[in-house]
């Protein structure tokens, strides 16, 4: 189930976040099963019909929703049931990622992160300076958006981020909206 596109995932994340942040991660098989089983679409063999589902979602019909958010909530309680705290597995990959660095004197993930933010506010400082050039600016563009996409990892791996933070941002912005 993860050959979803970006508008997919995005829409899923908006209205189921646990949900969201599954299907991105390594228990995606889990969540892309209850999607399918709340959406319910199947091909002739029995598997879900991806494609199916996806165009339910990217039509963003008010029945499709309201089966995420049941997906949503099956989703926690097959968590709990299977104790997985999500929370826990992303704080236990960045300490290990982080003891790793230490333990080893690595020097690489720090120069790796200073190259990416050089080269990140470097492309943006120059297509503020001078614009997008005729010829390949297009392919600069790119670059800037997959230095910002690298950068954001490095800030969240330094930093920290996690899935109860996005969680708690997207119950925050349902309940202002």
């Amino acid at each position: 189930m993860s050959n979803f596109g970006e508008q997919f995932r995005d829409i899923v994340a908006k209205v189921a976040p646990t949900v969201g942040v599954v299907l991105g991660g390594p228990l995606g098989g889990l969540a892309g099963n209850v999607i399918a089983n709340a959406l319910g679409p199947k091909n002739a063999d029995g598997t879900p019909d991806t494609k199916a589902i996806e165009k339910m979602v990217l039509a963003q019909d008010p029945e499709t929703m309201l089966k995420l958010t049941q997906a949503e909530n099956d989703l926690i309680a097959k968590l709990k049931e299977m104790d997985i705290n999500l929370e826990q597995i992303s704080a236990n990959d960045r300490a290990s990622a982080r003891s790793r660095e230490m333990a080893l004197h690595d020097w690489t993930p720090s120069v790796l992160a200073g190259a990416v933010t050089v080269g990140f506010f470097g492309v943006l400082g120059y297509l503020l300076e001078y614009g997008k050039p005729a010829v390949g600016g297009d392919a600069l563009l790119v670059m800037l958006g997959s230095l910002g996409t690298a950068w954001t990892a490095i800030i969240s791996y330094y930093f920290g981020s996690s899935a109860g933070s996005a969680k708690k941002d997207a119950t925050i912005s349902a309940i202002v909206k």
